[in-house]
C-alpha cells in the first residue's frame, strides 16, 4: 500500500506542495509509513496569508450572528463526524480511540461557545459620560490570525484557536504538527462544508520554515502556539519584535499532592489514567506525584501493580488503556530518560522498556514506568518527559509538598487528592499553578473559563479560548460622541472632563 501525500488546504481548495521537501508520516502501532507531508516554503505561507487577506474584509463586516450561523453549521458537521476524526488521530498519533473521540468532544466544547459570538462581542456604553457626550466601545477583529499546534492533540488545540478568532471576525491560518497532519485537512474540508467563505480557514504544512514565515509576515497580526517552553519562548519573543500579539502556551511538569487520607484505589485510579493515559503525551498529564507522610507506603504497591497490568496494545482496539508512542524518535528520547533517572539514583520500580505488542514488533511501544524516591535535583523530576513515566516524591507534610510544587519552573497544572476541606482551600489559594484541580486529576477547564498555565508555562498575557481568547483575538475601540447642538463656543486647551 503506497503512502498517501498530505498537502496544504488553501482558498478553500487542497494545494500540493512545491517545495520538494516532505515528511514521512507513521502508523505508530505498526512504525509502517502512511503519508507523506509536504513542508511549506515561503511561497505557501505567502500564498495562504494572501488567502487569508483577501477573505478577511468581507468576514469581518459580515453581522456576528451570521458568522454564528456558519459556526452552527460546523459544529453539526463535527458531532456528524466524530469517529472519523477520531480513527484519523489515533492512526497518526496512536492514542487510543475512546480518547480520541474524547479530544474531539473537547474541541466541539470550544466551537459550541463560539456559536455565541454576538453575545460575547457586546462592547459597552455610558450615556451622558460629560454634558452631552456619550461614550461607549467595541470589540473589532485583528485580521489575519496564525495558530501553530502540537502533535498531541491535532484536533481540540486547533480548535482551542481557530473557532474563536473566526467567529469574531478574523480569518485564520492553522500550521499543525507534521506528525499528524490528516485531521486538519478533514476539519478545513469539514469548514468548507459548512459554508464558510473561502480563504476564511487556511492549514499550511510545514516545520520550521512555516512557523518562521509566519511570525516574520507582516500581514499576519496574531500568532497562537501550543507546545514546548523553548519553543513558546522563541515564538513568543520574534512574534513580538514583528509587531505582534501572541500566546505561546509552552511546557509542564504537572504534580499531584496525595494527603494521608486520601482515598487510596481513586487516587491511584487518577494517577494511572492521568500519568499513562495518552502515553503520558498531554501537557496536563500528571508526571510528579508527591506522596505525603505515610500515603507513599500505602499507595505504591497498588500503583505498581496498576502501572504492571496496563493494557497496551493499538489504539484502535476497544480495550486499548494505552497505545503507542508516538515516533520513534520520542521513544529513544523517553527511553534516555530512563536510563537517566536510573543513573541518578531513583528506585525503578516498574520498567516499561520491555514492552512487546505481538502482531506489531515494528510499533513504538513503551509501556508505563513507575520511579520512586525521587529527588527534585534529579532531570526526571526537573525537565518535561512527555511520556508514560511517573517520578513519585516523598514529603513529610502538606507545606513541604506545595513548597516544592511551587519552585519547580512550570506551573501548568496540578493537582491535590485528599478528603479534607480545609486543605484543599488552602492549596488552591496558595499553589502557583495556573489550573488546580481538587480530587480532580486532569483539570482542563471547560471552554467558557479559558486555558493556561503560570511561570515557563505561559508566554503572553492572554489564557487559550474562553473569554480570554475572545479579548485576544480582538481589539477594543473607544468611541466618544457629541453633536454639534451640545457644543460650547471657542477652543478648548485643558483635557476634557466631566462637567
Amino acid at each position: 500500500m503506497s503512502a498517501a501525500n498530505i498537502d496544504h488546504w488553501i482558498d478553500g481548495k487542497v494545494v500540493a506542495g512545491t517545495s520538494g521537501r516532505t515528511q514521512d508520516v507513521f502508523d505508530p502501532a505498526t512504525g509502517r509509513v502512511t503519508g507523506r507531508v509536504a513542508l511549506a516554503d515561503q511561497a505557501a505561507v505567502d500564498a495562504a496569508v494572501a488567502s487569508a487577506k483577501a477573505a478577511f474584509p468581507a468576514w469581518a463586516e459580515m453581522p456576528p450572528i451570521r458568522r454564528a450561523r456558519h459556526m452552527f453549521k460546523f459544529l453539526e458537521l463535527l458531532n456528524r463526524h466524530r469517529d472519523d476524526l477520531a480513527r484519523a488521530i489515533t492512526a497518526e498519533h496512536g492514542k487510543v480511540f475512546t480518547d480520541a473521540q474524547g479530544e474531539v468532544s473537547r474541541g466541539i466544547d470550544i466551537v459550541e461557545f463560539a456559536c455565541g459570538i454576538p453575545q460575547l462581542l457586546k462592547g459597552d456604553y455610558t450615556d451622558q459620560v460629560s454634558t452631552g457626550i456619550d461614550n461607549w466601545t467595541m470589540r473589532q477583529p485583528l485580521g489575519v490570525v496564525a495558530g501553530i499546534t502540537p502533535f498531541n492533540f491535532p484536533v481540540m488545540v486547533p480548535c482551542w484557536m481557530f473557532p474563536v478568532a473566526i467567529a469574531a471576525g478574523n480569518t485564520f491560518v492553522l500550521k499543525p504538527s507534521p506528525i499528524d497532519p490528516t485531521p486538519s485537512l478533514m476539519v478545513a474540508d469539514l469548514m468548507k462544508q459548512a459554508g464558510f467563505p473561502d480563504g476564511v480557514f487556511n492549514v499550511v504544512q510545514g516545520d520550521k520554515v512555516a512557523v518562521d514565515a509566519l511570525l516574520e509576515h507582516p500581514d499576519v497580526r496574531a500568532v497562537s502556539f501550543v507546545g514546548s517552553t523553548p519553543i513558546a519562548q522563541h515564538i513568543y519573543e520574534t512574534g513580538a519584535r514583528h509587531g505582534k500579539r501572541v500566546q505561546a502556551l509552552g511546557g509542564a511538569k504537572n504534580h499531584m499532592l496525595v494527603m494521608p487520607d486520601a482515598d487510596i484505589d481513586k487516587t491511584v485510579d487518577a494517577l494511572v489514567g492521568a500519568a499513562f493515559g495518552s502515553a503520558g503525551e498531554r501537557c496536563m498529564a500528571i508526571s510528579v506525584a508527591v506522596l505525603v507522610g505515610d500515603a507513599a507506603d500505602r499507595i505504591m504497591p497498588v500503583l505498581a501493580e496498576r502501572a504492571r497490568t496496563l493494557v497496551v496494545k493499538n489504539g484502535l482496539e476497544l480495550d486499548a488503556e494505552m497505545g503507542p508512542i508516538v515516533t520513534r524518535i520520542a521513544l529513544d528520547r523517553i527511553r534516555g530518560y530512563i536510563e537517566q533517572g536510573v543513573a541518578e539514583g531513583a528506585s525503578l520500580v516498574v520498567d516499561g522498556r520491555g514492552l512487546e505488542v505481538p502482531g506489531h514488533e515494528a510499533g513504538f511501544w513503551l509501556g508505563g514506568t513507575l520511579f520512586d524516591h525521587v529527588k527534585p535535583s534529579m532531570r526526571i523530576y526537573r525537565e518535561e518527559i512527555f511520556g508514560p513515566v511517573l517520578a513519585c516524591v516523598r514529603v513529610p507534610d502538606f507545606a513541604t509538598g506545595v513548597k516544592l510544587i511551587n519552585d519547580h519552573e512550570f506551573g501548568n497544572g496540578t493537582s491535590c487528592f485528599t478528603s479534607d476541606g480545609h486543605v484543599a482551600r488552602e492549596f488552591a489559594r496558595r499553589i502557583e499553578v495556573g489550573m488546580v484541580g481538587i480530587n480532580v486529576p486532569i483539570p482542563v477547564p471547560m471552554a467558557w473559563h479559558g486555558f493556561g498555565g503560570w511561570k515557563k508555562s505561559l508566554f503572553g498575557d492572554m489564557h487559550a479560548y474562553g473569554e480570554e481568547g475572545v479579548r485576544f483575538y480582538t481589539k477594543q475601540k473607544s468611541v466618544m460622541q457629541r453633536w454639534p447642538e451640545s457644543i460650547g463656543k471657542g477652543a478648548e486647551f485643558v483635557m476634557p472632563t466631566a462637567k
